[in-house]
């Protein structure tokens, strides 16, 4: 067996090296941008961001999880790269010993691919884990799975961007399915469907709920903890979902805070001014993104304020409703809100973003706005 710790060389020509340096972590995040700058569909992240999520002074997760990354070489050209990551109060919290793996990024060959993944399962099987899925970040909030259908279309903000060769390097590797997140692309009605009406005139009548709406940004600032502590409430249940600690909340806040557009903020609350459910839409910006290279500056924030301006998509962040006050209509309120914003703007498609296949209710909802699955994203599994 090959130590995880030290630079290893392989057949064919391919060195795996481990990631140690400052220098070494920005030719780690720089890869994509070589391996797929050619490639149509695919969206660099943000600069800015992805230095954040590689900074263990601006990522909390790096703190409390394990992480490792490799850049795998081949003739001294960067071919691939992989991170390995070990959630410890994950698996406590659910009695597993999973390990995974993510930011699996690579040229079309199945040696680096397998190389790379094995890396992982090796420094994975050193530390007692006995499973490894992938590709998974530190949470459900990072991209998630691999894009295995919808490869015509850009892909939404924080959703997967990888090429459509990489599933089936996973797969050579030994991978199987764990489980899969769909994206539903739902038209946006020129009209409000009467059905909808009937039930939005009941609860709008309801003096125990009340929709809070905005206009600046500066009003959003009082809810964006409210919302982010709702969603460690509700989303126990979701797949690899472990809760945000108050650090990561402010870190999330001031990341998204600036970009988010305050008409598509949408929240509930109760005759006490308590926040009993939200959504957060936002004006895709893939198309400015991508013009602008991931990069902010010194014009690459222009590109993005255009394509937000311009775009005719709206996609779907977050959402929660408290349990106790499912099933009586605020899915409807905050939804005809969101729609007539939407539609005040000339959008015309919603992007429902990641929903885990299992969510049946939230399937459901997709489908009564007409939405087709578009888009699919499969999170693989491995016993090791």
């Amino acid at each position: 067996m090959i130590s995880s710790e030290a630079q290893n060389s392989y057949p064919l020509a391919i060195t795996l090296v481990r990631c140690s340096t400052t220098s070494q972590v920005t030719d780690f995040i720089r890869l994509p941008h070589q391996l797929y700058y050619n490639d149509p569909h695919w969206v660099p992240v943000l600069w800015a961001d992805e230095k954040k999520f590689h900074d263990a002074r601006k990522n909390e997760a790096l703190n409390y999880c394990e992480a490792i990354r490799y850049l795998a070489y081949r003739d001294n050209k960067p071919v691939g790269r992989i991170m390995g990551i070990i959630h410890h109060p994950y698996n406590n919290k659910h009695h597993e010993k999973t390990a995974r793996f993510f930011a699996l990024d690579c040229i079309n060959d199945a040696d680096t691919a397998r190389i790379l993944i094995g890396a992982i399962e090796t420094w994975a099987r050193e530390r007692g884990m006995d499973k490894i899925i992938g590709p998974f970040g530190f949470s459900d909030k990072d991209p998630q799975g691999a894009k295995i259908e919808g490869f015509d279309f850009l892909p939404a903000l924080g959703t997967p961007t990888n090429p459509p060769y990489l599933p089936a390097l996973i797969e050579a590797a030994g991978y199987a399915k764990e489980i899969d997140c769909v994206s539903y692309q739902i038209p946006i009605p020129k009209t409000i469907p009467p059905k909808y009406q009937e039930v939005y005139q009941r609860i709008v009548k309801n003096p125990e709920l009340r929709l809070v709406e905005f206009n600046r940004k500066a009003q959003l600032q009082p809810y964006i903890l409210p919302v982010l502590k709702l969603m460690n409430e509700t989303y126990q249940h979701i797949f690899g979902f472990y809760p945000l600690q108050e650090t990561e909340m402010k870190n999330l806040a001031a990341q998204y805070l600036p970009v988010l557009d305050p008409e598509f903020v949408k929240v509930v609350v109760n005759s006490s001014g308590q926040l009993v459910a939200f959504v957060v839409g936002m004006p895709e910006m893939s198309a400015g993104i991508k013009k602008a290279g991931g990069k902010l500056f010194p014009f690459g924030f222009l590109h993005i304020l255009r394509a937000m301006r311009s775009t005719k998509q709206l996609t779907l962040l977050l959402g929660a409703i408290k349990p106790a006050f499912r099933g009586v209509g605020i899915s409807v309120l905050m939804g005809k809100s969101i729609i007539e914003a939407a539609q005040r703007r000339g959008m015309t498609i919603i992007d429902s973003h990641l929903i885990l296949e299992t969510n049946l209710r939230m399937r459901g909802e997709c489908a009564k706005l007409d939405g087709q699955v578009y888009k699919r994203f499969r999170i693989y599994a491995k016993q090791l």
